[in-house]
């Protein structure tokens, strides 16, 4: 699965698509659902200007994503080559999601969309 893909399924799981979308008690925002502890950390690590409110832009929301995936799930941070699995689990479960019994669920609804974008 590429990361194109892959990104393109989360959006529908997350948000279905819809940029303007709210979860989790108003926290998760945009069409990735991205909690605002998420823009504090891309923030502080890359020194960026991110605001809450550019979780309603999906360009924006995908360079965040990005940036986050690419500091967390890493082969030297994991000790492997990441899968689609670990990026994933990891915007699920934060950069130890990986690890998480939690975060197994989530692969499976990324697995099973998956599966049927291909079974067609």
């Amino acid at each position: 699965m590429t990361v194109k893909i892959l990104v393109y399924i989360l959006i529908l799981i997350e948000s279905g698509g819809n940029d303007q979308a709210i979860g989790d008690n108003g926290q998760a925002v945009g069409c990735l659902q991205i909690h605002p502890c998420v823009i504090e950390d891309v923030n502080r690590i890359y020194g960026t200007t991110y605001t809450l409110k550019d979780r309603f832009l999906r360009s924006k929301s995908l360079e965040i994503f990005a940036h986050y995936i690419n500091y967390y799930c890493t082969k030297k941070r994991l000790g492997y080559e990441p899968t689609a699995m670990d990026f994933a689990r990891i915007w699920n479960g934060g950069p130890n999601g990986h690890k998480k019994t939690a975060t197994l669920p989530y692969w499976n609804k990324v697995i099973t969309q998956y599966h049927k974008r291909n079974d067609k």
